[in-house]
């Protein structure tokens, strides 16, 4: 039985991903002896949960810190600062060795379909590589697991023999979230994993990962930039802004009661079938976004938000709120 059929909320259950005050950095280099002149701070400060059996929706403009926040939980980045908790365990800094362990619990699924397959690899070798990594299976156990994982995503087992170039990108990107499951994880990092691919593909992708969802008792972490993907298979939504989360709340509050001015600016973007039955105005957000080398003092989003104070721009605010938390002082108010 997946946690959406329990009775109690699936947030009074304990997380099975901690994230706290995580910060990830990238050294800006200068000069032929590469002096740091300064940092681009793609990740800065950030605490969230996710929480057995949901899928936390992850949204943001591009460039702000989405993709890397993914990377850094499954440690293909370095993080720079903060803790990384998953099943209890602090994992920030664990070797490569030791993270070895951890992922056959922690997956991820790659925004590109057409760069993250080994083109000289048939795709029976490459969904065997990491059972036969983590020894997981052997001998012809191997195969038998390989031709299990394309039933599951619903391509036939003769495909296993043909090579990524054979393929449109719908199906890539179902031989990438087989490769995902060939582990048996516990939690799947979907970074922009329909973002691109076309319309119609990206709602069979968006079934797919759904039906895994409930059939395998799955826990995702679903980034993207499209409202309505993000809305359609996410139990709370988290705002991003400039390396910030902003807002987080249950999908449904964010989008019938959105509290940041950025999140309602996002939201008023959101299309609709009829632009006649509109219920609020199109906010267009003035100006450019900062740069996270450089980013604001006090508010990140002050320089571009319609409310903006005084104090928005000399302190920073907190994200604040149990069910629905809110960083703004506009909301404090």
């Amino acid at each position: 039985m997946s946690v959406r059929q329990w009775e109690i909320p699936v947030t009074q259950l304990d997380p099975l991903l901690r994230v706290e005050r995580l910060k990830t950095y990238y050294p800006i280099k200068k000069g032929i002896i590469s002096k740091t002149v300064g940092y681009v701070k793609a990740v800065d400060d950030i605490s969230f949960d996710i929480f057995p059996g949901e899928t936390l929706g992850l949204v943001g403009e591009s460039g702000c810190g989405k993709s890397t926040i993914g990377k850094t939980l499954v440690r293909l980045e370095t993080p720079t600062a903060g803790r990384i908790y998953f099943q209890d365990r602090d994992i920030t800094d664990y070797s490569n060795r030791e993270m070895k362990k951890v992922r056959s619990d922690l997956q991820i699924i790659f925004q590109d379909p057409y760069s993250s397959l080994n083109p000289r690899k048939q795709i029976k070798d490459i969904l065997a590589e990491p059972l036969n990594a983590h020894r997981i299976v052997a001998g012809r156990e191997v195969q038998n697991r390989v031709d299990h994982l394309l039933e599951m995503v619903r391509l036939p087992k003769s495909y296993k023999n043909r090579y990524p170039h054979e393929f449109s990108g719908g199906q890539r990107q179902r031989i990438g979230i087989a490769r995902a499951l060939s582990l048996n994880p516990k939690l799947i990092i979907c970074d922009e994993p329909v973002s691109a691919l076309d319309v119609s593909i990206q709602a069979q992708i968006l079934n797919l990962l759904k039906d895994l969802q409930e059939e395998l008792q799955l826990t995702y972490l679903f980034i993207g930039h499209g409202l309505g993907a993000v809305r359609y298979i996410s139990d709370r939504i988290a705002v991003m802004y400039l390396g910030k989360i902003v807002e987080i709340a249950r999908t449904e509050d964010i989008f019938r009661n959105p509290q940041h001015p950025y999140t309602r600016a996002l939201l008023s973007a959101y299309p609709v079938p009829n632009p006649h039955l509109r219920s609020k105005e199109r906010i267009v957000i003035q100006g450019d976004v900062p740069s996270p080398a450089n980013p604001p003092s006090g508010c990140r989003f002050h320089t571009r938000c319609p409310l903006a104070k005084s104090i928005c721009r000399e302190q920073e605010p907190l994200l604040k709120g149990n069910d629905h938390a809110v960083a703004c002082f506009e909301v404090d108010s």
